[in-house]
Order: structure tokens, then C-alpha cells, then sequence
């Protein structure tokens, strides 16, 4: 991937980023906060591309990060917090804490055995979105074909309603919901490529 075309993915992501509840927890309020969202999807699609995890779709519109992980493997959240830099350019001291507690729940909801599938982002520009648009289509084949290929199970979160039914509609299961601390409701999803619906491979 050259500069130019990693430059175009990271202020994508960063565009995104802005609109997503859980990214506007993280990124701490006041100052430049621009620069606190950029350096936070820089970490993002460098941790992606180091762990061959980043899915573009075809006109470059949709992007996700999709890894496969397990319990033992606390790398991404264990780098992610670890790393000082981090707090001190997009959370903030008190930030980081909450978040760290929040995400041990969150965590605890998937497998504690065993590798799965982890959609860690997805995000559509606005003109593309919805689950009947192609670039919907295209990323969400993606990501089941993957859950085919390694017969592991994908797994995701998100505090938008809206969001939780269209990955219902194009195959997710709703298997938890939680009152997170910020007053939104979260909702929990997986795929099971062993009891497919709506998507044949």
C-alpha cells in the first residue's frame, strides 16, 4: 500500500470515526480534536495492515477491520492502551480508565475459548451506505466468506439501533444487549457460518 492510498483510507476512516458513539467516548473533547480523531485512525490502520486485518471495498467507499483473535490474544487491547501515546493524543488519563472497564465487559460477552472473527470497524461513507447498496452487499460477503473459510464465528458490537437491525438483516444474530454507562443501549452480534441465515457461500 503506497502513502497516498494509506492517507485516503486513514481520513475515510477518520471521517467515520466522528459519527460512531464509541470513538466519541474515547477521543477526548476540546483542543484539536481533529488531530486526537486523525492519530486515533492512523493507530487504527496501521494495527490493521500489521495484522493483514483491513477490508476496502472496491470503490474504496466501505472500510472494516476484521480480525481473527481469541481470548488469549489481548494484543490489539493490550498495544492499544499499553501504548502512553495513545492516552496522551486522543483519550485523556480518565478516559482511558473508563474505557478499560468498559471494554473488559464487552470483552467478556465474546468466546473465552478458542479463536473467532472480531469486526473491530465497519464503516460506509454516508452517500453508500445502507445494507442493499453494493458496497454493503460487498463488505458483508466478505465478511462471511471469511467466517466460511475459518468455520469461526464473527463477532461485533455496536450502540447504534439502526445499525443492529441491518446487521440482522443480512445474517447476524442479536444475542445480547447491555445499558452501557454512557445511557446508550449496546447491542451484540454474531455470525455462526455453521448455522448460516440469509447468505449462502
Amino acid at each position: 500500500m503506497d502513502k497516498l492510498e494509506k492517507k485516503d483510507i486513514v481520513d475515510k476512516v477518520t471521517t467515520l470515526l466522528k459519527e460512531i458513539p464509541s470513538s466519541m467516548d474515547i477521543v477526548k473533547k476540546g483542543g484539536n480534536r481533529d488531530a486526537r480523531f486523525r492519530y486515533l485512525a492512523n493507530h487504527m490502520v496501521d494495527k490493521a495492515i500489521e495484522k493483514d486485518a483491513l477490508i476496502v471495498s472496491e470503490n474504496g467507499q466501505g472500510i472494516a477491520i476484521l480480525f481473527k483473535t481469541s481470548k488469549k490474544d489481548d494484543n490489539i487491547w493490550k498495544d492499544l492502551w499499553a501504548q502512553l501515546k495513545l492516552v496522551a493524543n486522543v483519550t485523556g488519563i480518565k478516559n482511558a480508565l473508563d474505557i478499560l472497564k468498559t471494554q473488559k465487559y464487552i470483552k467478556n460477552q465474546r468466546p473465552q475459548e478458542g479463536e473467532y472473527l472480531y469486526c473491530w470497524f465497519w464503516g460506509i461513507l454516508k452517500e453508500y451506505r445502507g445494507a442493499d447498496t453494493q458496497v454493503g452487499k460487498e463488505m458483508k460477503d466478505v465478511f462471511f466468506r471469511t467466517a466460511h473459510d475459518t468455520g469461526l464465528e464473527l463477532y461485533a458490537e455496536t450502540r447504534g439501533r439502526t445499525n443492529a437491525v441491518v446487521y440482522q438483516r443480512v445474517g447476524f444474530e442479536l444475542f445480547h444487549e447491555w445499558d452501557h454507562p454512557s445511557g446508550d443501549t449496546m447491542y451484540f452480534l454474531k455470525y455462526d457460518p455453521k448455522n448460516p441465515r440469509n447468505y449462502r457461500p
